[in-house]
C-alpha cells in the first residue's frame, strides 16, 4: 500500500468509503459540527492505495480549539471491509501521527475505543469535553510532545479561522 496525501481527485472515492464504513447518518454526529466550514489539515489527510490504485483506507484530521489551545481532531478513519485486519488502519494512524509531530503539532484527540487507540498512545482525557452527546469515556488524546496535554481542559470547539 502507498500512503499519500489526499487530493481533490480522491474526494468522491473517499466520501464513498466513509459512507460504506459508517452509518448513513454519520454527518449528524456532534464531531461533524466541529468540521463544518473548516478545512481538513491537508498534509495529514491521507489515502492508502494498492499497486492497482484501489483505495483501501483513508484518514483525515481537523484543527480544533480547547480554550486558547489548538489541537488536532483525528477522524474519520476508515478501512475498506475487504482490507480490514491487514494493519492498514494502524499504518494510517502511525504515519499520520509521525507527520503531525514533524509538522509541529503538539497534541491529537479523537472519539474512539480506548483498547484499540491505546496501542498508539492515546489515553482518556478527563478534562476535555467534546460536544454532546459524546460519551466522555471515549474522548482520548495523545501528546506528540511531552506534557502537551498537561493543564489542558475545557470544551472542544471549532478552530478559529
Amino acid at each position: 500500500m502507498e500512503l499519500r496525501q489526499e487530493t481533490s481527485d480522491d474526494w468522491w472515492e473517499v466520501e464513498a468509503l466513509y459512507d460504506l464504513c459508517f452509518a448513513p447518518g454519520r454527518e449528524a454526529l456532534s464531531s461533524y459540527r466541529l468540521r463544518d466550514d473548516v478545512a481538513p489539515v491537508a498534509e495529514l489527510s491521507l489515502v492508502a492505495r494498492d499497486a492497482d490504485g484501489i483505495l483501501g483506507g483513508v484518514i483525515r484530521y481537523w484543527p480544533v480549539q480547547i480554550g486558547t489551545v489548538q489541537s488536532l481532531l483525528l477522524g474519520p478513519i476508515a478501512v475498506h471491509p475487504t482490507r480490514q485486519g491487514e494493519g492498514l488502519g494502524g499504518a494510517l494512524i502511525r504515519d499520520s501521527l509521525y507527520r503531525a509531530r514533524t509538522a509541529g503539532w503538539d497534541r491529537v484527540l479523537l472519539v474512539g475505543d480506548a483498547p484499540y487507540y491505546g496501542k498508539f498512545g492515546f489515553e482518556k482525557l478527563d478534562d476535555v469535553v467534546m460536544p454532546p452527546p459524546t460519551n466522555p469515556e471515549r474522548v482520548l488524546g495523545v501528546a506528540l510532545k511531552t506534557g502537551a496535554w498537561d493543564g489542558v481542559s475545557g470544551q472542544v470547539e471549532k478552530a478559529k479561522t
